[in-house]
């Protein structure tokens, strides 16, 4: 106790100039920051295709060194950089963190384990309790999530200890998509398969060297097939399966075979 006591005593020996020098390095690492998270988004954006994910990567790691730099470099500002000051100013600074900022304090933690086991990175396609999008950027608080129509979505790091988190891409370029459509049963199933596996192979949006898969399920209904097949850039995955969809459309029509009608809701009776 005496030991953190004397801790905090050092502030008592603070000036405004070792304010304002602490102040001007929480600034110029903000800056830092900000500047190399544009960066490196830029030259992801403008470098090779095939860099693009790996350059993304190096967004939070950066982020990270920046904050651990600031941090010790203001310490001995702040305080007589010896063992026992040190180790009481962070012992006091994580108590207080525990208890006024329990859920920043989680949040913070599960950023560093994110960074650390590479859980997501930037470019990556995750679901989360049901929003799916690509992760644009990790925070020290939530990661930032922009849904397939646009929406930015910020979702706590805290959400790893809690939640299951789908990752459709990680840290890969290219991901698996599924075009479903749904015909009536009456039809020839082995030509329609072998139409649909052509039309998929052939789509500009696929990657080249990766396989084509058709599944089929019979439905008291009708039958639902599934397409699926690995888009050549994982931001392209929608334009992929939109163009599978379209020309299995119009094939679908040429072939004479009839779309599959879902029967209508019964309410249930009491």
């Amino acid at each position: 106790m005496e030991t953190g006591l004397h801790a905090w005593k050092e502030f008592e020996r603070l000036t405004i100039g070792d304010a304002l020098i602490a102040i001007l390095i929480l600034l110029a690492a903000r800056v830092l920051a900000e500047a190399t998270q544009r960066a490196l988004r830029h030259l992801a954006e403008t470098g090779p295709a095939r860099s693009r994910l790996a350059i993304l990567r190096w967004i939070p790691a950066a982020k990270l060194l920046i904050v651990a730099g600031a941090t010790i470099a203001i310490v001995p500002v702040l305080v007589e950089p010896t063992t026992a000051n040190v180790m009481a100013l962070v012992a006091s600074l994580g108590l207080a963190m525990a208890f006024a900022l329990k859920d920043f304090g989680s949040s913070l933690v599960a950023a560093l384990v994110t960074i650390l086991e590479n859980t997501y990175q930037p470019g990556d396609w995750i679901e989360i309790d049901g929003t799916y999008g690509e992760v644009r950027q990790i925070g020290l608080r939530a990661l930032h999530l922009v849904t397939p129509d646009d929406t930015e979505v910020l979702v706590p790091h805290a959400k790893l200890w809690t939640t299951s988190i789908f990752n459709a891409s990680s840290g890969n370029r290219n991901l698996l998509c599924t075009a479903e459509l749904y015909v009536h049963p009456d039809h020839d199933a082995a030509v329609l398969r072998e139409r649909l596996a052509a039309i998929a192979s052939s789509s500009a949006f696929r990657k080249p060297e990766t396989s084509v898969i058709v599944v089929l399920f019979e439905k008291p209904w009708g039958t639902q097939y599934k397409v699926k097949c690995h888009a050549r850039e994982s931001r392209e995955q929608f334009q992929l399966i939109s163009d599978i969809t379209v020309r299995a459309k119009e094939s679908i029509r040429e072939m004479g075979i009839r779309y599959a009608v879902a029967p209508p809701l019964v309410p249930a009776t009491g």
